[in-house]
Formats: structure tokens, C-alpha cells, sequence
């Protein structure tokens, strides 16, 4: 899978921008502020549905514009789709398809697969359990894009019984009588059973990347491992959807007093985790700021090289990381992953980038992508 052609109108700082690309790897070389990583995060953002910098779609539109406009021309074997995404912040997006009427924009998930590695990367080691969430559900995503839907049926659902919840909480705060929780169990078989096929998913996704992304620490650090994916919930076992339901049916009574105390949904995949190991101690804390880096490092080639033998190769992309490894890092990553068949690169220093990384290079300046 590679993308033959990038189009952008009003995204971010660029008012129009054109990029025929190649297989192979290509680099995007500019001082900071002049739109590299712009382009590469546009490509992120028509795989994913959103961006690695910011949570809404607002700053991605560019100043005194209305709308933005990404379109990539993707081909896969022999087969090319034009896929394009309209971004209205406020209202909502718009998506084609080979410019036919109009998709809802998770229709277009799994047109484009990517894996991108970026500084902020770090956040899956030492951030919050929330960036580890983001982590597995757009990878779970990735592999089955379905799951986009059954994500939006979780956030949905949650947020309706949280409302409920959140009602009765401030009633008996203020000595009413409460709110009507006669449809809390409701919600609860609701959020149980979206909330089960997500968690199924989570953890199926945790078994598969463990040995992978052992096998790339030891490639980036040799002897610094081994790695482990410990996934924490009270519903961490494996099991089938069914089986899950029903746990998270069990865990959602055994708090139900809490919940309705505290006014919020507290048992879910919405505050699981997940637990990064190096030898028997949580990364998170204990390792330090080179082996947190090789270990988010790993986490992104883990994924790659999942979706990859699952049959689908997808663009990898390098966000100003070189800037941040030190030689022997800088080596080992460049030589794991040359043999894509479509990276994309950015730097604000050409010598940053190792010479095995060989390919057609763009300099960026003043809103001007321009091959070299």
C-alpha cells in the first residue's frame, strides 16, 4: 500500500499543496515551522480520522478558512481509490470515495493504513492511561475498521449513562429525591455489550503485540528487555464477547452505589490500561528517558510488523524522530524499517537522517513543497 498523490486545501498553513509520491522512502527536509510535518500529518489523518498533534479538528483548518480539504490518491496492489476528507469544524466532516456521492467518514477507514512514529510517541510510556487507550483502540481499528462504529456506540452510550448518573449524584447532593434510575440497567446492557466487543478486540490485540514488540526492543537495545503487555481491568481475562458482557454486567453492579454517589461511569474500557513492562518493572517510573524511547519505538514497529502479516503493508511514518535518538538508535530504526514499501520522513536536518534512507527528497519553506 502506498500513496500516489497528496492533495491539501486550506490544511493547516498551507493554502493549496500538490505532492506526487513514490514508493519507497521519501523526506520532507525544512527548518520547524515550515509545514513538514503538516503534510505527513494530513496522510495520518485520512487513516485514522484524526491527528498525533491536537483532538480537534479546528486547528487543522487554516486561518480565516472555513473548511480544509485532504484528498490522497491510495493504491494497493493494482487497485487505486481517491479518497478525500472535508473537514468543518463545528459541523460535521464529509467523506468520498472516488468521487462519489458522499460516505460517512468512517467508511473510509482501512482505504489507508498507516503506522507513525512521532516525539509525542513518548506519551504512550510515560503519559496518562488515556494515550494507551488511544494506542490499542485505533490499532484495534486498523485491523477490523468496523470497530469504528462499535467505539462510537461505547462513547455514546457512556455518555448518556453518565448524564443519568450524573443527574442523581447533584439531586442527592441537594436532598432531592434523586433522578428516575429505572433505565440504568438499561444502560448498563448497553454499555456492557459495546463495551465487551472493544475490550475482546483490546485484549486478542494485546496477546499479538506482546512477542512483536519484544522482538523490536531487542532489535533497538539489544539485552535491554524482555518486554511486557499487561492489559489492567477488572475484566482483563480472555473470553469470548458473550463472557464479557457478562462481567462487565457483574463489575457494573458491584459499583453501582459508588457510581451513583460520585455522579460517573467507573468500571469500563474507558479507564482500563495498559501496563508496559521492561524485566519485571513497569516502564512507566522506573526506566529511563533511552529506554522509554526504544520502547515507544517498539510499541510502532510491534504494529507495523502486525499489520503487515496481516496482509496489508502500511505507510510507515517518521515524524521528526531522528532529531530525538541518539546515532545507535538513529542506525538501527532506519535499518528496520528502509524495506517499507512506502516511509515517509521529516526533518529539520538532512544529516539527521541516515543514508540507508536513500530516496526522493522535498524541501519545505514558506508554504512551497518543491522536490529536490
Amino acid at each position: 500500500m502506498h500513496v500516489t498523490h497528496l492533495s491539501l486545501a486550506d490544511f493547516r498553513s498551507y493554502a493549496r499543496a500538490e505532492v506526487p509520491l513514490d514508493p519507497g522512502v521519501t523526506t520532507f527536509v525544512g527548518p520547524n515551522g515550515q509545514g513538514k510535518t503538516n503534510l505527513v500529518e494530513a496522510v495520518g489523518y485520512l487513516a485514522t480520522l484524526g491527528s498525533h498533534r491536537v483532538s480537534s479538528d479546528a486547528p487543522l483548518v487554516r486561518v480565516g478558512a472555513e473548511r480544509a480539504v485532504v484528498r490522497a490518491q491510495v493504491r494497493q496492489g493494482e487497485r487505486q481509490q481517491l479518497v478525500e476528507l472535508e473537514l468543518n469544524p463545528g459541523r460535521a466532516n464529509r467523506a468520498r470515495v472516488n468521487r462519489s456521492s458522499q460516505v460517512r467518514p468512517r467508511d473510509v477507514l482501512g482505504i489507508l493504513r498507516t503506522v507513525l512514529f512521532a516525539p509525542e510517541d513518548l506519551t504512550l510510556v510515560k503519559g496518562d492511561p488515556g494515550e494507551r487507550r488511544r494506542f490499542l483502540d485505533e490499532l484495534v481499528t486498523a485491523r477490523a475498521p468496523r470497530l469504528a462504529g462499535v467505539r462510537s456506540d461505547y462513547d455514546r452510550v457512556l455518555k448518556q449513562r453518565n448524564s443519568l448518573l450524573k443527574s442523581a449524584a447533584m439531586a442527592r447532593r441537594h436532598g432531592g429525591r434523586g433522578a428516575d434510575l429505572s433505565t440504568l440497567d438499561v444502560w448498563d446492557q448497553h454499555l456492557a455489550r459495546a463495551g465487551a466487543e472493544l475490550l475482546a478486540r483490546r485484549l486478542d490485540l494485546v496477546r499479538a503485540l506482546e512477542p512483536l514488540a519484544d522482538k523490536a526492543y531487542e532489535q533497538l537495545a539489544p539485552g535491554g528487555g524482555p518486554v511486557g503487555l499487561e492489559y489492567r481491568g477488572p475484566t482483563q481475562e480472555p473470553a469470548s464477547p458473550e463472557e464479557l458482557a457478562q462481567r462487565l454486567l457483574a463489575a457494573l453492579g458491584e459499583v453501582r452505589s459508588q457510581e451513583i454517589e460520585r455522579g460517573v461511569t467507573l468500571v469500563g474500557p474507558h479507564r482500563d490500561d495498559l501496563v508496559l513492562k521492561l524485566g519485571e518493572l513497569p516502564a512507566k517510573g522506573y526506566a529511563s528517558h533511552g529506554e522509554s524511547w526504544s520502547l515507544a519505538l517498539a510499541l510502532r514497529l510491534a504494529s507495523y510488523d502486525l499489520l503487515r502479516s496481516e496482509g496489508n503493508e502500511p505507510v510507515l511514518v517518521l515524524d521528526d524522530v531522528f532529531a530525538e535518538l541518539d546515532v545507535r538508535r538513529r542506525a538501527r530504526l532506519a535499518e528496520l524499517v528502509a524495506p517499507g514499501e512506502q516511509v515517509l520522513v521529516t526533518a529539520a536536518v538532512e544529516e539527521d537522517v541516515p543514508g540507508v534512507l536513500a530516496g526522493a527528497r522535498y524541501a519545505v519553506s514558506g508554504g512551497e513543497v518543491v522536490l529536490r
